[in-house]
């Protein structure tokens, strides 16, 4: 990500802001803040003393308090204008469409967050049509060539789904565009992480990584064994990982996809 934001965002933000005195951001799952403040840096950069006003959409209380932390503490954030709301993308949408209200957006981005949504094509639909002229939403998640797309292909009906997420790639949103008739351009971000410690027993790190790939709280204590051996096996092999002096790790790929407005 650190990559992408250094070399391929300040191509993209690079009209954002033309002949505006403001530039409004809308962060949605922004979480703690450590990606929305390197966005604000790089907007900053491009727009030197231009004030941007920036709105974090975020369902944590305990992210939003962190966000707040690490903002107190950036000291080069002093034209941005924050606010946020503790509520998820579909309540600030009902709330926005309650209001009627017709606020546009310079910048909207959605990071690692889409797997949360229930309608998907409904909220991307919603936030095209808050795009301000010459704006742009940037969407990250993991993407159609990576591990996480075979697992949840292979295995996302014999998992529990005891919260909700959506088992989405950047090819199931790469479809969803199409029919909507909105275009994007994606780019892959190769990835790995190190999944090692899942096949050590007992070690408590491989457990909390078992819990993340399978979305799944406990799953070493509560899955099935065969589900688990099999899940076991599977990360072993080429098309979800590759070994590395020892190390197993797991294809992490992620898509940035980028929408403009197109009238």
């Amino acid at each position: 990500m650190q990559e992408f934001m250094d070399k391929k965002l300040p191509g993209i933000i690079a009209r954002i802001g033309e002949t505006k005195s403001e530039i409004k951001i809308l962060s949605i799952g922004g979480g703690a803040g450590e990606i929305d403040l390197q966005i604000l840096s790089k907007v900053q950069a491009q727009y030197p003393g231009v004030c941007i006003k920036n709105e974090v959409v975020e369902p944590s209380a305990e992210q939003i308090f962190k966000y707040k932390e690490l903002v107190a503490k950036t000291s080069d954030v002093k034209n941005v204008k924050f606010a946020w709301h503790e509520e998820t993308s579909s309540e600030y949408q009902k709330r926005m469409l309650d209001e009627e209200e017709s606020q546009k957006w310079d910048f909207i981005h959605m990071i690692q967050m889409l797997y949360y949504v229930k309608d998907i094509p409904a909220t991307l639909r919603f936030f095209h049509g808050l795009l301000a002229a010459n704006a742009k939403i940037l969407i990250i998640l993991v993407s159609g060539t990576s591990g996480w797309d075979k697992l949840w292909k292979k295995y996302g009906s014999r998992l529990p789904r005891d919260d909700l997420c959506q088992y989405v790639t950047s090819s199931d949103l790469a479809q969803m565009l199409d029919d909507l008739g909105i275009k994007y351009e994606c780019y892959d971000l190769l990835s790995t992480m190190d999944i090692t410690d899942c096949f050590i027993d007992g070690n408590e790190n491989g457990e909390l990584l078992w819990d993340f790939l399978t979305e799944t709280c406990n799953f070493n204590k509560t899955a099935p064994p065969d589900l688990k051996a099999e899940i076991m096996k599977d990360l072993q092999e080429p098309e979800f990982s590759v070994k590395q002096e020892g190390k197993v790790l797991f294809n992490n790929n992620l898509s940035f996809i980028v929408v403009e407005l197109h009238n």
